[in-house]
């Protein structure tokens, strides 16, 4: 049996998410149609992580195990996977690994990014892929970063969990955040071990009324200990939300909280 990481990348605006789901397209159901037409058969995949619909991926990693017949080297892989996948999911790259590693259970942490983008005219081209704020109101990216420095550290995070989440420890050590303004673009970057449900789209929410000047940053402390979703921000759309790394070794993660 052989295990490979493939990584991959994709625009998922016009996909239901990564998990299989009936009568709507999934990352996953591309993924395998194009698998089985390069190796004949359709293969179980573990994902890294459970993107909602419409969210984007600079770099998602899966683990799927072939049988030892499947002698197709790492690299013809990837040819044949892009041949047959639609042009917005690309596979990067493909490489062995242990028999019992898994793109999930194996991950140490992942990095996200959202982008706003602040400008009084929406851009045509950049539909489903950034947040458009329609306000009018010139972001302040110091005051978002300012903020977003407060989410650093290890913090029962509730408050920023949306209903329906189904795990019940809420604690999560966010290594790395912040806020940086590029011409139009405003990027929420922020890295952690792990992510509750719609966690990152309300931490950008709550960021964006930061910004706005609806909140000021030094109210950040008191929403995440009061673990009041209420006092939170907005979950923002999809459109502007990016899995943009993951990693398996502790060499990759920020060392300095």
């Amino acid at each position: 049996m052989r295990n490979l990481l493939i990584t991959m990348r994709f625009c998922g605006a016009s996909y239901h998410g990564f998990q299989v789901q009936k009568n709507a397209t999934t990352i996953t159901q591309v993924f395998q149609d194009a698998v089985e037409e390069v190796l004949g058969k359709r293969y179980d995949i573990k994902g890294c992580s459970r993107t909602d619909a419409g969210v984007h991926a600079n770099r998602y990693c899966i683990s799927m195990k072939v049988d030892d017949a499947c002698t197709v080297p790492c690299q013809g892989l990837v040819r044949g996977l892009n041949a047959h996948l639609p042009g917005d999911v690309v596979v990067l790259d493909c490489c062995e690994v242990e028999e019992d590693f898994h793109a999930r259970y194996n991950c140490l942490g992942k990095r996200y990014v959202y982008k706003f983008h602040n400008a009084a005219v929406r851009d045509p081209f950049l539909k489903a892929r950034v947040y458009h704020s329609q306000s009018g109101i010139i972001l302040d990216a110091e005051a978002m970063n300012t903020a977003a420095r407060h989410f650093l550290g290890s913090h029962d995070f509730s408050a920023f969990c949306a209903a329906g989440g189904s795990v019940e420890d809420k604690v999560r050590t966010i290594y790395a955040a912040q806020v940086y303004r590029e011409g139009d673009i405003v990027t929420f970057s922020v890295t952690g071990n792990g992510f509750l449900y719609n966690m990152v789209r309300i931490m950008a929410g709550t960021l964006l009324a930061v910004g706005q000047h609806r909140l000021s940053s030094d109210e950040i402390p008191n929403i995440i200990a009061g673990m009041d979703r209420s006092r939170a921000g907005l979950t923002l759309p999809p459109d502007g939300l990016y899995l943009d790394d993951v990693f398996y070794s502790p060499d990759q993660l920020p060392r300095q909280l």
